[in-house]
């Protein structure tokens, strides 16, 4: 017998088997389709089984699932705290967590312009470690990297940036297929375009992922069980998402209808979630079922080069976050308080998401302040476009547009070995619909095609 305990969020997928003949798992592939990750311990197979988060399995010798138990339940259970306190407690915890992952180890440390690098460097840069920091953005994007320098400088951490080419995923998505093996899609897996640059760079990669998630808010309001439902539906579900799956389902002649199903998923992992608060409840759902399925899948690429590190999906963070009033973690205010405690200069740099406002005075995004970035920005784009530098905003637009993109693509999809799983008539009706009709509302299902492609070709 073999024992293995998952962390409250698992940076790696753990698989084992089930009882059940080998077959496909055509329910677990339409979700995988619609919301791009597969939900629960769901797998490309019916004998198949991902372990869930925060659990103790008991694995027989020849690797079969014998018992799964909870050791640890997402709860809200405020304490009676003031803002200060909890902003002395989570500096004293983050750090400790930083310098218990890193001791002396050389830092890959890549940064953006958000907040969860920054608090990163913040820590670090506190904690005098050694640190390589890198950042890269889209060819004919926008600039993120001179935030990240930006960050960098103030950290004195040496860095470099990096441009993400048109078309890079076509040199290496045979790798990437193996790596992830196809449990994401392959367009938001950015660092394949630089993976092979950083090998020298550093010992360990430190990743700031599912911060934005634990330290915001995910709804301020109290909620209804089918609004909770609704609300991570809405979340979850990608554009087009659910026309593909819904013609998948039709195709392979599934009982009842897609949409019914998802929504019973849902709700159902959504009701054995005891926690009142709303927010609070959604927060648990997504680090329970999303960052261990979507994000964690391609957090195999950095681990195919370095150990990885990941200071918010540690579980003495995870108990913390159960411990906080929501206020505290609505609006990032626990990560911008740290970041203007340690490092006031990484508070008066640029916020992406707020830009052109920076971390002390995001409050002013709004009418008539953010008039002139918005006139001058969108002055930029047009500008851009006129002279056939179309502006890119989106992974998908750097693969699937221009002529050898598409000759590419095509190559993937349009084979009859793909066909044997998915029906030409789909295949044709959603690269129409993105060629003809909307590349954004059709850029998901065509990529998750893609995907499918590939895991097909690999277990053909």
């Amino acid at each position: 017998m073999k024992i293995i305990k998952t962390n409250i969020i698992p940076a790696r997928q753990s698989f084992a088997k089930a009882k059940g003949d080998h077959v496909l798992n055509y329910e677990a592939i339409c979700v995988f389709t619609a919301i791009g990750f597969f939900l629960d311990q769901d797998t490309y197979y019916k004998d198949e089984v991902c372990l869930r988060a925060g659990t103790i399995n008991t694995i027989d010798e020849s690797g079969y699932l014998i018992k799964s138990e909870p050791w640890f339940q997402w709860h809200h259970s405020p304490r009676d705290i003031s803002f200060n306190d909890a902003l002395t407690e989570f500096t004293v915890l983050f750090e400790s967590i930083i310098d218990k992952q890193v001791v002396d180890k050389k830092v890959i440390l890549p940064l953006s312009g958000g907040l969860d690098s920054r608090t990163q460097a913040a820590a670090l840069n506190y904690l005098n470690k050694d640190v390589e920091s890198y950042s890269y953005s889209f060819e004919n994007g926008y600039n993120e990297a001179r935030i990240s320098k930006q960050i960098a400088d103030a950290c004195n951490f040496p860095y470099e940036s990096f441009k993400i080419p048109r078309g890079y995923l076509w040199n290496c998505i045979e790798e990437l297929s193996k790596i992830n093996q196809c449990y994401a899609e392959f367009t938001h897996a950015r660092q394949m375009a630089v993976v092979d640059t950083l090998k020298p760079k550093g010992d360990m990669f430190l990743l700031g992922h599912w911060g934005d998630v634990l330290f915001d808010a995910t709804t301020k309001q109290q909620l209804s069980i089918e609004e909770e439902v609704n609300l991570i539906i809405k979340k979850i579900a990608k554009p087009g998402g659910l026309q593909l799956a819904n013609a998948l389902w039709k195709s392979w002649d599934l009982e009842d209808n897609f949409e019914w199903y998802l929504r019973d998923r849902v709700k159902s992992l959504l009701s054995q979630i005891h926690i009142k608060n709303s927010s609070a409840k959604i927060r648990a759902f997504k680090s329970m079922y999303w960052a261990p399925r979507w994000t964690t899948a391609n957090l195999s690429v950095f681990e195919s080069v370095h150990p990885i590190s990941l200071p918010y999906y540690d579980n003495k963070m995870c108990e913390f976050i159960c411990s906080l009033p929501e206020e505290y973690l609505a609006d990032r205010r626990l990560q911008i308080a740290y970041i203007q405690k340690r490092n006031k200069k990484l508070s008066e740099i640029v916020w992406q998401e707020q830009k052109p406002f920076n971390l002390n005075n995001f409050n002013l995004n709004k009418s008539p302040y953010n008039l002139p970035y918005r006139i001058s920005n969108k002055l930029y784009r047009i500008l851009n476009n006129i002279m056939g530098k179309p502006y890119v905003q989106r992974n998908w637009e750097l693969q699937f547009l221009g002529k050898a993109n598409n000759d590419n693509l095509k190559t993937h999809i349009y084979n009859d070995s793909f066909y044997t799983l998915v029906e030409k008539q789909i295949v044709d009706g959603i690269y129409q619909s993105f060629k003809e009709e909307d590349n954004v509302q059709f850029s998901h299902p065509l990529s998750m095609l893609l995907t499918l492609s590939l895991w097909q070709k690999n277990n053909s």
